[in-house]
């Protein structure tokens, strides 16, 4: 399998600040590949670079075989790019929006028209073709926003957080047209906030932390890397209060609540289920629900970049409200 992007000792400095710092990397054709830090990382940084917004310090830089910074008009023909931001144009219809994408694309004439059909009842939007983008929803900007990155058929495309600020419905409609683009052999370069979005949809995922990159591997591979202490989701009947005395647990690294539910992670994989029965117990308690659980995507991140989970749910509503704003 050939690389659709070869990164090399990739460095950006804004004057004396070091944003990217020497990373290397490389993406396979036909992959889905999940780019994941916490906010001033690198990863908006790395992503202009490898789109040819910004260029860098130092490095190479090879995408779809050619060399960004010395054939960038060609590069740029074979990469389509979604901004966080959709960046449609509201006062024109959908097909418009489309033919007009097609246009500065320089998708030859005759060919125009059958893609833009062809596009929009992939992304279900054909019976809208001659609304204005304005009336339409987010998520239907979403997929009118990825189905003209797409009017060049091109062989990497670039999705910068696609479901950010999004319903479920169109959450889980913007996820299929990704795997189904994927399996069409399309390259995906995902960048997203929400760990559980890459762990479903990306072959293999790099994690960037204050400008390097601190994880490569797939998912399941990352996960195993820190399945080294046992971690147990329980809830009681009641909630109050409970999360600081949990924390006198023997063996206990840390607590985290989730709704109604507690996450614990154990030291040991073998005591710890005793422990939370004699807690409740001791505090007369009723334990509604107990399960273990495997480390998930987010718990690597969290080792790896010492990040949060509060931090990250705080990162993410940001996004959110920043999507709600545009």
């Amino acid at each position: 399998m050939t690389d659709s992007i070869e990164v090399k000792n990739l460095t950006k400095y804004y004057a004396d600040f070091l944003a990217v710092d020497h990373i290397s990397f490389e993406v396979k054709q036909g992959e889905i590949f999940g780019f994941l830090g916490p906010n001033g990382a690198g990863k908006t940084t790395t992503t202009k670079m490898l789109t040819g917004q910004t260029k860098p310090s130092l490095g190479t830089l090879i995408v779809a075989g050619l060399d960004m910074l010395r054939q960038p008009v060609e590069a740029k023909s074979s990469i389509g790019v979604v901004p966080e931001n959709s960046n449609v144009y509201d006062e024109m219809s959908a097909w418009d929006n489309l033919i007009f994408a097609a246009q500065l694309y320089r998708v030859a004439k005759n060919e125009r028209e059958k893609k833009a059909k062809e596009l929009l009842e992939l992304f279900e939007l054909y019976q809208r073709r001659r609304d204005r983008a304005g009336v339409f929803s987010k998520g239907m900007k979403r997929r009118l926003t990825i189905a003209a990155a797409l009017v060049h058929s091109p062989r990497i495309l670039f999705l910068d957080e696609p479901t950010s600020g999004l319903d479920v419905q169109s959450s889980r409609m913007i996820r299929k047209l990704i795997k189904d683009l994927n399996g069409t052999g399309v390259t995906v370069f995902l960048t997203t906030h929400y760990i559980e979005e890459a762990d479903q949809l990306c072959q293999r995922v790099a994690m960037i932390n204050k400008g390097k990159i601190v994880a490569l591997d797939g998912p399941q591979k990352l996960k195993a890397s820190v399945e080294r202490h046992q971690i147990v989701e329980v809830s009681f009947d009641q909630t109050k209060s409970l999360e600081s005395k949990l924390t006198s647990l023997t063996d206990l690294e840390k607590v985290a609540q989730f709704g109604d539910k507690f996450r614990l992670h154990f030291k040991s994989t073998s005591d710890a289920i005793p422990l939370i029965v004699d807690f409740a117990k001791e505090n007369d308690l009723k334990i509604v629900s107990i399960n273990t659980l495997n480390p998930s995507l987010e718990d690597v991140f969290v080792e790896l970049t010492g990040l949060s989970s509060e931090v990250m749910k705080t990162e993410k509503e940001q996004g959110k409200k920043a999507a709600n704003l545009g």
